[in-house]
């Protein structure tokens, strides 16, 4: 702390009364550092368990913070929390307490991925969201050794089935070529938990997407969900949808306008949110007294919109803030 004070290397959180070269027991945390080696280790230089429990119950509080950007947050709570793992991986750290830890930054990473995904506007927000989804798998793949090493016999975790549905949900936007581990990493998951509803749901919505399946798609991720699950899959939705609306403009009769009544519940937005969309992705629309409709003259979808895109989100603030409160709890 005394070197980070000296250098005035103090984040925003860590500053006493906001003095930059300024910080406190209360307030300092201990930052990320790649070159520690275990040779050189002393026990010292290693927190406990129970305090890298305490330091990561203060750092997802911070969530609830309202003084400052949500992009600044992310940035001090993914260096702290990595170096959280460190200290763990150290000292080999085992057990139902270290694997909940492990959990919880997961659902952090998760969330930072939803909510980075929306703002992600310049390159810093782009890069941050790389990174952040870098250590996403990285502690997924040590939270499943864990699960390894600590399941008994035929037993598993209680939220096993659930992570594991998270990591096959992030190979929805990944080609051929990135994905193409995944059978592969399917032959090493127990049986309980490949029969699991999270998995059964992960598991189909992957393969509605391959198969460009856009009713069963949206339909499924809007009954069977759940909120992070819903965090990873949310924008491959509307990506869904305007494949739905270039399948529907191609495959329609030209004159035959197809209704916007019928499109909202297919793909569960308000009408006007899909005549919206449908103009922002060159589509006409032909009015006929009160109805309004889909015109099928033009081929297909002429192109994405490039903005503006993440107001046909399905999953509104309230439902992100209560995300945070369970994560902070």
């Amino acid at each position: 702390m005394a070197r980070r004070e000296k250098l005035r290397d103090l984040a925003i959180f860590e500053r006493l009364h906001g003095n930059p070269a300024k910080s406190s027991a209360n307030l300092a945390v201990k930052k990320f550092c790649r070159t520690i080696t275990t040779r050189d280790l002393k026990a010292s230089d290693v927190r406990p368990v129970s305090v890298l429990e305490d330091t990561l119950n203060y750092l997802l509080n911070l969530l609830n913070s309202s003084e400052c950007p949500f992009e600044v947050i992310h940035d001090f709570i993914f260096d702290r929390t990595r170096c959280i793992r460190q200290d763990l991986s150290m000292q080999n750290a085992m057990g139902d307490q270290v694997i909940h830890m492990y959990e919880r930054m997961i659902k952090f990473h998760i969330i930072s991925h939803h909510h980075l995904h929306r703002i992600c506007s310049n390159p810093n927000i782009s890069s941050m969201s790389h990174l952040n989804m870098e250590q996403l798998m990285k502690t997924l793949t040590t939270l499943f050794n864990l699960y390894e090493a600590n399941r008994a016999s035929q037993s598993i975790c209680r939220n096993e089935a659930e992570f594991h549905s998270f990591y096959v949900l992030l190979h929805l936007g990944l080609n051929n070529h990135d994905s193409e581990s995944l059978p592969l990493w399917f032959l090493h998951v127990p049986a309980l938990i490949i029969k699991s509803k999270e998995m059964c749901f992960a598991r189909k919505i992957l393969r509605c997407y391959r198969l460009g399946n856009y009713k069963r798609f949206i339909s499924t991720v809007e009954e069977e969900a759940s909120n992070l699950q819903y965090c990873i899959v949310e924008p491959y939705v509307n990506e869904v949808r305007i494949l739905a609306l270039s399948c529907i403009s191609y495959g329609g009769y030209k004159f035959q306008p197809y209704a916007l009544s019928h499109l909202s519940k297919l793909l569960m937005m308000k009408e006007s949110d899909v005549e919206s969309l449908c103009l922002q992705c060159g589509l006409e629309i032909y009015t006929s007294g009160t109805e309004k409709g889909l015109s099928c003259a033009k081929p297909s979808v002429t192109h994405k919109p490039a903005r503006g895109f993440e107001k046909y989100y399905p999953m509104n603030s309230e439902r992100i803030e209560r995300l945070f409160g369970e994560l902070s709890a």
